[in-house]
């Protein structure tokens, strides 16, 4: 496992500090030239260059406004140069500064910045302060891969001279992480919404209960943490996230311009809970806990009263614990709930969601029933579902129900990319990088109206994954194409383009330590 961690990032700026020193490395001999304006991911919207670079120094200060939160973007990127520059880098809200973050209105919307570089400096503008921190991640790809590093590394420090103005395409562009089938630790979710920032990804959802794990603290059913979340795949320790795990992860994805989407799925996939209450059974027998793959299997008893009361009490208390506006509540492959059992029970707890202050969205075969008004219906099937399922989601587009696409076939990360990949499962096929990228969220659900389709998200399950590592190398380079594709105008995906600014790629995640997978198809530089 590396070592490349903020937290060592952060004791080294506080030394430089202590000491009052700026260190300067000796430049090279002949400097590479800045990173073009145009070489990030995701594309920007509109690119204008031509004007003399910026060279960050040991006199650079970060000026932000006199508010908290450009001085927390502030102090965000300060903490990234600090180490590898040597610099002080004083956030500061007086006197002249290299690179400034600026709060102002215009038209950005709430995402969206300007970027402004010269010789005299770096400006970044935002009407809000998500859209100066994704301002932030262009001007961190726009320095050397060298300034991602924990220790002091030669400069020069160039940033390229021009303008960019940027806004998202797509208000969801999402990352699922499922800590079921395998526990991630709260570090570990941290590590993985730090490189989700790194490429403006603004949902993160947590896939918190399966068959083989229920993995978020639930006061008034105590015994679906102890029990359900005491296993996994495979028969390891598994865990669970405590009220207060929870909130942490909240709090860091909340300033990372995250918003935490949890999911509790049922009526299926619902093993560890029915293993923790025999009353959820309807032969009141708890079956035993689940440590393999299959699926399909399970369902809350749909005729019980008490199942109400148990969604009841997971939903307020989750809901209680989540600042943003979405409960995820699955509904996919309930194999064992007959399709009227089904209906029933959506039509009882999509209402429980709205009681709680929270929006609905389910799997996509929510719209097999009556999806609440405003619901999102997340869709998962392949290029090869058959015509009569997609025009079901289709319908329920057309009706008032935004979409959120996560075709298997293309952005699900835990699908291998070859048949010989270590990791992973195939089972909607091999999922190389191209592939990922190279489709039109816009047009790709026939029927559906292009405004119905809220953004994209990429699901990583799993069921082989029992790492951080694990999860970077399913993860990239496909999830910066599925960033793109939420972020960047339509006008700007082109495969033979897109795979040059990927390859620039591969030595920032060497720098940040990130585990990824070389693509043939990519042509990295030599090393």
């Amino acid at each position: 496992m590396r070592q490349h961690h903020r937290t060592l990032r952060l004791l080294g700026s506080l030394l430089l500090v202590a000491m009052g020193t700026s260190v300067t490395a000796a430049a090279p001999a002949q400097a590479a030239p800045p990173t073009p304006l145009d070489r990030v991911v995701p594309a920007p919207a509109s690119v204008t260059s031509g004007k003399t670079p910026y060279r960050i120094t040991s006199g650079t200060r970060i000026r932000v406004d006199d508010s908290r939160e450009s001085r927390r973007v502030g102090e965000y990127l300060a903490g990234i140069l600090r180490p590898s520059t040597g610099y002080r880098l004083p956030v500061t809200d007086q006197g002249p500064g290299g690179i400034r973050l600026r709060l102002a209105k215009g038209p950005f919307g709430s995402e969206g910045y300007r970027l402004d570089s010269g010789r005299e400096g770096v400006t970044i503008t935002a009407a809000a302060p998500a859209g100066l921190f994704h301002g932030v991640q262009t001007l961190r790809q726009l320095l050397p891969a060298a300034a991602e590093k924990d220790s002091v590394q030669s400069g020069p420090w160039l940033v390229a001279g021009g303008s960019v103005a940027d806004s998202p395409r797509y208000g969801w562009r999402g990352a699922m992480l499922d800590v079921s089938r395998h526990f991630f630790t709260v570090e570990q979710v941290k590590r993985y919404i730090d490189q989700l920032a790194l490429y403006k990804i603004n949902k993160l959802h947590l896939h918190l209960s399966d068959d083989q794990g229920w993995r978020i603290a639930i006061d008034s059913w105590p015994r679906l943490a102890a029990h359900g979340g005491s296993t996994q795949v495979g028969g390891g320790p598994g865990g669970y996230y405590t009220k207060a795990d929870y909130k942490e992860i909240v709090r860091y994805a909340g300033s990372r311009y995250l918003e935490v989407v949890p999911e509790i799925d049922m009526p299926g996939h619902t093993n560890a809970a029915l293993s923790s209450y025999a009353e959820l059974n309807c032969d009141g027998v708890a079956p035993p806990l689940y440590t393999g793959t299959e699926v399909g299997f399970s369902s809350l008893c749909v005729s019980k009263e008490i199942t109400y009361d148990f969604v009841d009490d997971v939903i307020r208390e989750l809901a209680a614990l989540t600042p943003g506006r979405y409960l995820h509540i699955g509904g996919d492959e309930a194999h064992s709930t007959s399709h009227e059992d089904y209906v029933t029970f959506m039509d009882r707890v999509q209402p429980l969601v709205a009681k709680y202050g929270k929006t609905v969205i389910g799997w996509h075969q929510l719209t097999g029933a009556t999806p609440a008004k405003g619901a999102l219906a997340q869709y998962w099937g392949l290029d090869g579902t058959s015509a009569e399922e997609k025009a079901q989601v289709a319908r329920a587009a057309q009706n008032g129900t935004g979409i959120i696409l996560s075709p298997a076939d293309r952005i699900y990360l835990d699908m291998k990319y070859t048949a010989d990949t270590p990791l992973g499962l195939d089972w909607a096929g091999l999922v190389e990088v191209k592939r990922a990228y190279d489709w039109d969220p816009g047009n790709y659900l026939p029927g559906a109206p292009a405004s119905a389709i809220r953004g994209v998200e990429a699901p990583m399950w799993s069921e082989t994954l029992t790492k951080s590592d694990d999860i970077e190398y399913m993860a990239f380079p496909r999830l910066a194409g599925v960033a793109e594709l939420g972020w960047s105008p339509a006008s700007t995906h082109d495969w033979d383009a897109y795979k040059v600014r990927l390859a620039a790629q591969g030595p920032r995640w060497e720098a940040l330590g990130i585990d990824f997978y070389r693509s043939p198809q990519v042509p990295w530089p030599a090393a």
